[in-house]
Parts: C-alpha cells; sequence; structure tokens
C-alpha cells in the first residue's frame, strides 16, 4: 500500500493525488497507515514521500540525458520525462535502468518530441549506449592465437556486449560533449568565489547538429568512456561480425575498394581495444544499429 502511494504520478502541481486508485479520497486512505504529527497531516506526510521518490527520478532522467534536454529544450524535456515515466514507471532495484525504455518511448509518441522527433531518438540512442559502455558486460577478450584456430570462412567474432555501435544522421558525439563541456563550465563558473556578486548570464542554447552522416562506436577502454568514429567500410564490416557473420563475409561487406591494408589496420586498432570475444547468440543491450 505504501509502495503503491509513493509511487502514484504526481499531479500537475506537484503534488500528491487527491484520490486513491479505487476513487476514494486519499485523505481519508492516508490516515489509515500514517500517523498525523503536531505539523503535518497524514496526507501531508505522504505527500513528502511521494514527492522524494519523483523528485529523485526527475534527477536521474536529467543525470543521464544531458545531451537530450539541450535538443529539446527545458518544456519539451520535462513534458517528454514526465509522460515517460508515468507510462513507464521505473521496475528494477537500479537507477541505471531507467531510460531503458526511452528510445521506444520517443518512437511510439512522436508527438511529445515533435518537431525534433528524429533527433531525440539519435541523440536517446547515444546517450543510452552511454550507459551501456560505462557498465555493460565485458567477456575473456580474444587473442592473435584465437583468430588462428579457425579459417575466416569459418570464424565468427563477437563483440563485447558494452560497445555499441551506431549509424546516426547527425554528428550527435561532438553535440553531447558539447553539452557536457558547457555543463562543466556552468558548474565551475558558478562555484567561483565571484560568482555571487555577478549577475548570472542567460545560457546559452548548443547549437543544434546539422544532417552530416555518422558512424560511431560508443565503448569503454580501461575502464573509461569512449565515443570512436568508424569509416563507412569499417563500421560495416563491424555490424556484419554483430550478425553473426563469418569473417570471411563480415570483410566482404566492407566493399571492392578497401585495401587489405586498410582492413589490418582497423583489426589491429579493435585488437588492441579489445572489441572481440567469443561469439555468442546472448542479446547485447543498446546494441540497435
Amino acid at each position: 500500500m505504501m509502495a503503491t502511494a509513493v509511487t502514484l504520478p504526481l499531479t500537475p502541481e506537484d503534488g500528491l493525488q487527491p484520490k486513491w486508485v479505487d476513487g476514494r479520497s486519499m485523505e481519508m486512505v492516508a490516515a489509515e497507515f500514517v500517523k498525523p504529527n503536531d505539523r503535518l497531516s497524514s496526507f501531508e506526510r505522504l505527500q513528502l514521500y511521494n514527492r522524494m521518490y519523483w523528485f529523485r527520478l526527475f534527477d536521474a532522467i536529467q543525470d543521464d540525458c544531458p545531451g537530450l534536454r539541450a535538443a529539446l529544450g527545458d518544456r519539451p524535456f520535462w513534458r517528454l520525462a514526465r509522460a515517460y515515466l508515468a507510462r513507464k514507471p521505473s521496475t528494477s532495484f537500479t537507477l541505471r535502468n531507467l531510460c531503458s525504455r526511452l528510445v521506444d518511448f520517443i518512437r511510439q509518441n512522436p508527438g511529445l518530441t515533435a518537431p525534433r522527433t528524429a533527433l531525440a531518438v539519435e541523440v536517446a540512442r547515444f546517450e543510452w549506449a552511454q550507459t551501456v559502455a560505462f557498465d555493460g558486460e565485458g567477456r575473456p577478450v580474444l587473442t592473435a592465437a584465437d583468430f588462428a584456430s579457425r579459417p575466416p570462412a569459418r570464424l565468427r567474432l563477437g563483440l563485447q556486449p558494452y560497445i555499441t555501435l551506431l549509424d546516426l544522421r547527425h554528428p550527435i558525439d561532438t553535440f553531447v560533449i558539447s553539452v557536457k563541456r558547457r555543463e562543466v563550465m556552468r558548474s565551475e563558473a558558478s562555484n567561483t568565489p565571484d560568482a555571487v556578486a555577478s549577475a548570472p548570464r542567460p545560457a546559452r542554447r548548443p547549437r543544434l547538429p546539422r544532417l552530416s552522416p555518422t558512424r560511431v562506436a560508443v565503448h569503454r577502454h580501461n575502464n573509461r568512456l569512449f565515443y570512436k568514429r568508424l569509416d563507412p567500410a569499417a563500421f560495416r564490416i563491424l555490424k556484419a561480425l554483430e550478425e553473426g557473420r563469418t569473417l570471411a563475409h563480415a570483410i566482404a561487406a566492407a566493399g571492392p575498394t578497401v585495401k587489405p591494408a586498410q582492413v589490418r589496420k582497423w583489426f589491429t586498432t579493435w585488437m588492441a581495444l579489445g572489441w572481440f570475444c567469443a561469439a555468442g547468440n546472448k542479446a547485447r543491450p543498446g546494441a540497435s544499429g
């Protein structure tokens, strides 16, 4: 009963709902299991917990989606966030998974992000990929000896589950980097001794990214988050490997104009980054292309 009350969506005024789930007065229901005190009624005490729960979720989605907030603007972002959290309530013990269904929700409810729905989908995909890269599963890395054990026509390589390959219409990586840099600069400025004395300047919204096809791998290395731009042919190779094709078929997917020296260079880099693991059937979260 307490869990149901705490997780009820807030009213538009950020208060506890006036009615219980069966239509009874919330004040009457609250009095059944929450004691009043000399300052607050049962309803008001319950409202504190209800608001704390939702404000924590609002903080979390804001922290996880700075790029989406910058792309949409404050009002559309909070309209989207409230609708998403109300219709797709948290079902996980960890806030890490809070935005796991946000991409699909945006696609299914384009009116919430119009006229920037396409951009919003790409930013949300990119920001969820960061979460996956940060703490996604890491499997034993394949070595050169593992490659030599099978011919290319039979060899299948898996990509580390924490890697997400993104084929984007906009340079979302540089956009998100600029947003984060701006947030860091604003935070540092607000903590300087002279910050209180000077009048706050209105924050400039970052310039929205223009159309420019961008292929990027979001991954981690030595426990740090990275974004790596990929040549279109290199992207096709990795995508084919991710889809379970043999090494020979994956290299063929690069196209006839790609030179062996280029392929060798790409694989040398990917091996150094530890991107390859044994191929498996386990679904990889956040790996949508």
